[in-house]
């Protein structure tokens, strides 16, 4: 019975040794590609502290890696939104909560937009998910007054997200920070650019 234990003890001290190796490789990951978006296997598996071949078990290469870091940046991002808008009174201000908590998350995001993560399967899965709830928030903050209703919702959904991508962008060059970036990106969705304060 005792050796049935110390074996099962040392299978799940192997699970959880496994578990931390792979989520220090993803953590070394996003920061080391957040900084070099080109950066190699070698270089993220340095700044993670293991070998190649530590991170080879556990990846089986770069595609692998970033599907990974995709679908784990997805879940972060629809954790703090929803976090973020549990509270919210209506569907437009749910909508600008969720820039407000979808923004400090720049540095985990931006990278994979420039990656060719469009043809897997998985990620294209959950991304069309997120699109489907997003329009479906947009359809309903339509109804509350929002938006026009004459604007499709697919160019607010668009409109949404390539607003989203521009605060990313402004907050890591360093020209706004997380909360102007995602005030100003309300103000664009809500007012446009017309100049009108009124």
């Amino acid at each position: 019975m005792r050796e049935v234990l110390t074996f099962v003890s040392h299978l799940i001290h192997e699970c959880l040794m496994k578990q931390s190796a792979r989520d220090q490789i993803i953590e070394a990951a996003f920061a080391v590609f957040a900084e070099t978006p080109t950066a190699t296997l070698s270089q993220v598996a340095e700044s993670a502290g293991v070998g190649r071949a530590t991170l080879h078990r556990h990846f089986d290469g770069r595609e692998d890696l970033m599907e990974a870091l995709a679908l784990t940046a997805m879940r972060e991002l629809d954790t703090a939104v929803e976090e973020a808008t549990r509270d919210a009174t209506s569907y437009g201000e749910g909508l600008r909560i969720a820039l407000e908590a979808m923004i400090p998350l720049a540095d985990r995001q931006l990278f994979l937009a420039n990656e060719p993560l469009d043809r897997n399967p998985k990620i294209a899965a959950a991304y069309q998910e997120q699109l489907d709830d997003l329009a479906t928030d947009i359809d309903r903050a339509k109804a509350e007054g929002v938006f026009a209703q004459n604007l499709p919702t697919a160019w607010i959904v668009a409109a949404y997200e390539n607003l989203t991508y521009a605060a990313w962008t402004l907050v890591r060059n360093g020209d706004a920070t997380s909360r102007q970036a995602a005030a100003l990106a309300w103000q664009t969705l809500t007012d446009g650019l017309n100049g009108d304060n009124n």
